[in-house]
């Protein structure tokens, strides 16, 4: 069967261009079949060599990033996520992708299925997935699109997830024009499995059976990955049927299932049917494992009748897996799943040819090389032209000396406490079940990460997403750095240290050298951080293509490379949050205040101006100040830690007045521009409160270190004082600063 010529007529060229396929690819394909192929077959290489599934034009930088730590089970690309070792027998499997596109044209659906499937990556490889969390990126929010994107997304998120029964513990949401037609939408989960009990996405054996299970296989989502890696234009919502339609309580029975019947000991491998359905998961396992399969297509249990056979292959329909038996142990499998009322159906076996032939009714429709499909194997790989754009340069030229300190500071304050990236996301964190399964820590202790417990060790994960797309759109290199160390910062903030990320890239066109720029740059400055804090990457996503075609003009969003940490508590009595203890503690900024407003959202929104360069940052000066903090906590010096980031140290000082209902009285460095000082983003940068009795202890110890260190003040009781001068009593901020994303938002 190995030299079988498939059903079908030849296709030509401009049909492997509607596709999305290159000419050079149309060639390279012929040259690998020998052949001209069929419809079909054209199919299955357009959508495995899509960017979503081969990551063509971004695997040549990826390569260049950090995988190596003490930590890692699993090296990125060996598995569906991410795999560290977090002590006590077990391992962490965690993950971030995306759902962009799909949740442009459907939110509630496409946000729903983005959290469906991360959450598969991490059960099919045996771990119980603990937590989720999400980075959200909207448009203008006072648009009417962005409220309808916004409210779709949350909810579907919300609805997925709460049904489901895995708590959302964490994440962010950020506006700007520049999502208006396509936001971001990225997923995260972590899951928790014994060290040997883990399952790899891997086939061989001949003659082990093949299973589909799970849902039945429909039209939604069929050629999703190719729409994923398109520009979204007038015509995307025509693409709706690349939209998939997700079923929480159908996953909840397969996550039992599955992890049932991996203790069974019958699995061989298994993998979920995420981008590109059965083609992906058969390719990618018998590549993998250096074998080849037959599937009968006929045999798949189908929504609708009639289905074509590249229908079928392509299909991204949710809630299923494909599982590779041991020949002769086929009950045990049949049983649990059975037991579930669960689809469990043998469509093929495991040959030793390293090819897919796929059959429809005995004809055989498709009859493609595994390995010639997939990243790593014989799919495109592309070195792309790159330029730093013009207006770098010019951006750099800024100087704070052309803007003038505010007249009015508590006009800013109002500005920035009720600006939509700055204000309280209750009205979407509160949509999502944060304590279902009793894990999350940082529920009734806010925490600058969230914190997850590990039920019957003194240990705790400590997770977060973060990046600041606009740091990054300023400069790509710095402000990837930054993502990387603000997450690290977050995780020591809350007591813990970082041990790997993941990533999701979140990129407008690669064929375009000022886009390429920021993503080479971006990846640069990944890796100059993850070195520095020793947090290798695990793995993640990459989407291009991040962009908005409308009446022939292109625009691509800020670039953002979402960056997922996660770090471990050694024990639990080192929690901390940022909130202040009482009254008369004393507040500190650790870290030195700098004259800079770059691209701080003071500058950005409240004075208007776009152009800035990067905030300062200094890698080796966040090293230094990330191991005091982490240091202080160790020594029971501090009661409350939370890092100055959007907003500057003001907003950092009232987000921990807030999480206590207390307010302050500080003092400003009058070495130091006022608006700089209480609004500016130079980085390394944490708010500490101590017990006024321990003040010696805590300055001897800071003196032991390179650290900078500034007192600012103390905790009061109502009155926010700056200065001596009043600005009303916090609980009126804490009242717009809770409200006031609502307000806008709510039907």
């Amino acid at each position: 069967m190995q030299n079988a010529i498939p059903i079908g007529a030849p296709e030509t060229l401009e049909t492997a261009q509607k596709l999305g396929l290159l000419p050079e690819e149309f060639e390279r394909i012929k040259e690998i079949l020998g052949r001209v192929p069929n419809f079909t077959e054209l199919s299955i290489f357009s959508v495995m060599w899509s960017e979503h599934c081969s990551y063509k034009n971004s695997i040549v930088w990826l390569k260049t990033l950090p995988k190596d730590g003490p930590h890692m089970l699993a090296k990125a690309g060996e598995e569906n996520a991410g795999l560290v070792d977090i002590g006590d027998g077990l391992g962490c499997a965690f993950k971030i992708e995306s759902h962009n596109h799909p949740s442009a044209l459907e939110p509630y659906q496409g946000a729903a299925t983005g959290v469906g499937g991360i959450n598969r990556d991490i059960f099919t490889m045996g771990a119980r997935p603990i937590a989720q969390l999400n980075s959200l990126r909207f448009g203008n929010i006072n648009s009417k699109r962005t409220q309808w994107l916004m409210r779709g997304v949350v909810k579907g998120i919300g609805d997925y997830g709460n049904a489901f029964g895995i708590p959302t513990v964490g994440g962010e949401v950020f506006f700007d024009d520049c999502y208006e037609v396509n936001p971001l939408v990225n997923a995260m989960s972590v899951g928790i499995v014994n060290k040997n009990e883990t399952i790899s996405a891997i086939s061989y054996g001949v003659g082990n059976p093949v299973y589909i299970v799970g849902s039945a296989t429909g039209k939604d989502g069929i050629h999703g990955a190719t729409f994923a890696s398109a520009d979204i234009t007038e015509d995307s919502a025509k693409d709706l049927p690349a939209v998939q339609v997700g079923d929480p309580f159908q996953e909840k029975l397969l996550l039992e299932a599955t992890l049932e019947v991996i203790k069974t000991g019958a699995v061989v491998g298994m993998q979920d049917m995420g981008a590109a359905g059965i083609i992906c998961s058969t390719s990618e396992m018998s590549a993998k494992g250096k074998h080849g399969m037959v599937i009968y297509l006929d045999k798949v249990p189908t929504r609708q009748e009639g289905m074509l056979p590249f229908e079928i292959l392509l299909s991204e329909s949710q809630e299923r897996m494909l599982i590779v038996v041991k020949k002769g142990e086929e009950k045990k499998v049949e049983e649990v799943f059975e037991k579930w009322d669960l689809n469990c159906e043998i469509i093929g076996e495991v040959t030793n040819t390293k090819k897919l032939e796929f059959f429809m009714h005995g004809k055989l429709v498709a009859h493609v090389p595994a390995d010639d499909l997939v990243l790593g194997g014989g799919a495109p790989v592309y070195h792309r032209e790159y330029k730093e754009p013009a207006s770098f340069a010019e951006l750099k030229k800024f100087s704070i000396d052309s803007v003038k300190q505010p007249e009015d500071y508590k006009d800013v304050i109002q500005h920035l406490v009720t600006h939509p990236n700055i204000a309280s996301k209750k009205w979407v964190y509160e949509q999502y079940d944060s304590m279902v399964g009793t894990v999350n820590m940082s529920t009734n202790k806010k925490s600058s990460a969230a914190v997850v417990n590990l039920k019957n060790s003194d240990k705790a994960l400590v997770l977060t997403v973060d990046c600041n797309s606009r740091y990054v759109n300023a400069d790509p290199e710095v402000g990837c750095a930054i993502a990387v160390s603000e997450a690290a910062r977050n995780i020591v903030c809350s007591g813990a240290k970082g041990v790997a990320i993941t990533n999701c890239l979140n990129f407008g066109n690669p064929y375009n050298p000022e886009v390429y720029w920021q993503f080479v740059s971006a990846i640069k400055g990944m890796s100059k951080a993850c070195l520095k804090f020793e947090t290798p990457v695990t793995g993640g996503n990459v989407s291009f293509y991040n962009q908005s075609t409308i009446n022939n003009v292109t625009e691509p969003v800020f670039p953002t490379p979402t960056i997922g940490m996660l770090g471990i508590m050694e024990s639990k009595k080192l929690f901390t949050g940022i909130g202040f203890h009482k009254v008369g503690d004393l507040i500190y900024l650790i870290g030195e205040s700098k004259n800079d407003i770059n691209s701080s959202q003071y500058l950005y929104s409240y004075v208007g101006v776009k152009n800035s360069p990067a905030p300062y940052f200094d890698l080796d000066t966040e090293y230094e100040v990330q191991n005091t903090i982490k240091t202080l906590i160790e020594k029971e010096l501090i009661l409350s830690a939370n890092d100055c980031s959007d907003g500057g140290l003001f907003i950092a000082v009232l987000e921990s007045a807030i999480a206590s209902d207390l307010s302050f009285h500080i003092h400003t460095d009058k070495n130091i521009r006022k608006d700089a000082f209480l609004f500016g983003e130079a980085q390394s940068r944490v708010i500490v409160s101590i017990d006024a009795s321990q003040k010696q202890s805590f300055e001897q110890a800071l003196k032991q270190t390179k650290t900078a260190f500034f007192e600012l003040g103390k905790v009061a009781k109502r009155e926010v004082i700056i200065d001596g001068e009043s600005y009303g009593q916090c609980h009126e901020l804490k009242h717009l600063y809770n409200h006031s994303i609502a307000n806008l938002v709510e039907e």
